[in-house]
């Protein structure tokens, strides 16, 4: 008797694949994760390859076939959104601001995990200035240029612009501003000086503070965590098994050498946890009238 078995290559835009073969044969599971540049792509990559070892390797124990899980970095958070909607990668790390987005042009996209810093299912944002800045409170930056980070960020422009909003700071009451993608990028602006303020994720700004650029934090505000999102084409199978990998995930020195966010574990997730996000993201037109 024959044995069907999936054999999952993600190539391209040519998505999941279904190989049959012959009796009791075994094939390797070729996965692709996605996850999009808010720092360098080479330290993203770095970053997340022990990590993805070890779920590759309690992946592999559930299905009882060899699977391998490549890195794709997209140059973009909108890159990273297109790639996951189209199958490009098999499940990707996301934004909270970016998965709402994604789940609106794909609602059939899953959750997998997300997730957590010392249990908690949150994590911190900043708005920084240079460390001898004349600016020391929100209010005091109309008039000055502000550094976003990628459009499409929930710190880097979505949070950060309600927190301007809430307190009395909209678009026209600066002088300029752009968003320059990268959370790296937008530390480097500002301690440079050609920005004076700026929104990153406070894990960039420690990153930063070690390699000589000092940064000052104007305010601190909380973000939901990552999620970890599956294509729907994955097959329920493979989806329970890779949620239940991550899950699985306790290495307290894999998740440090992720220096994400004090990230240092997953926890389920449900779509209504993403709900606030989606609250700043319907108003985030009030910040530009």
């Amino acid at each position: 008797m024959t044995e069907a078995f999936w054999k999952f290559c993600w190539r391209g835009f040519g998505g999941l694949l279904l190989v049959l073969a012959g009796a009791g044969a075994r094939a390797d599971i070729d996965l692709v994760f996605g996850v999009y540049a808010a720092d360098h792509p080479s330290t993203v990559a770095r970053q997340f390859r022990p990590l993805l070892d070890r779920v590759q390797t309690a992946l592999s124990q559930r299905m009882g076939q060899p699977v391998r899980i490549r890195i794709e970095v997209a140059a973009s958070y909108e890159e990273g959104i297109v790639g996951l909607r189209a199958g490009k990668v098999a499940f990707a790390r996301l934004g909270p601001a970016s998965y709402v987005v994604a789940k609106q042009g794909q609602p059939d996209l899953r959750l997998l995990a997300m997730e957590t810093s010392n249990g908690e299912k949150t994590f911190l944002g900043a708005i920084v200035v240079r460390a001898n800045s004349p600016i020391h409170k929100i209010e005091d930056l109309k008039g000055h240029a502000f550094a976003f980070g990628d459009e499409y960020s929930t710190i880097g422009r979505y949070l950060a612009q309600h927190l301007l909003l809430r307190n009395g700071v909209a678009a026209r009451d600066l002088s300029h501003y752009a968003y320059l993608g990268r959370h790296d990028a937008v530390g480097e602006a500002v301690a440079s000086g050609r920005f004076d303020a700026g929104a990153l994720k406070q894990g960039t700004v420690k990153q930063l503070a070690a390699q000589g650029k000092k940064l000052h934090p104007l305010a601190i505000f909380r973000n939901i965590t990552k999620p970890w999102v599956a294509h729907p084409s994955m097959p329920e199978p493979l989806f329970q098994a890779l949620g239940e990998s991550l899950l699985a995930q306790k290495d307290e020195q894999v998740f440090e050498q992720l220096a994400l966010d004090g990230t240092n574990g997953f926890a389920p997730a449900e779509d209504a946890e993403f709900d606030p996000i989606r609250t700043a993201m319907k108003r985030n037109a009030e910040f530009f009238r």
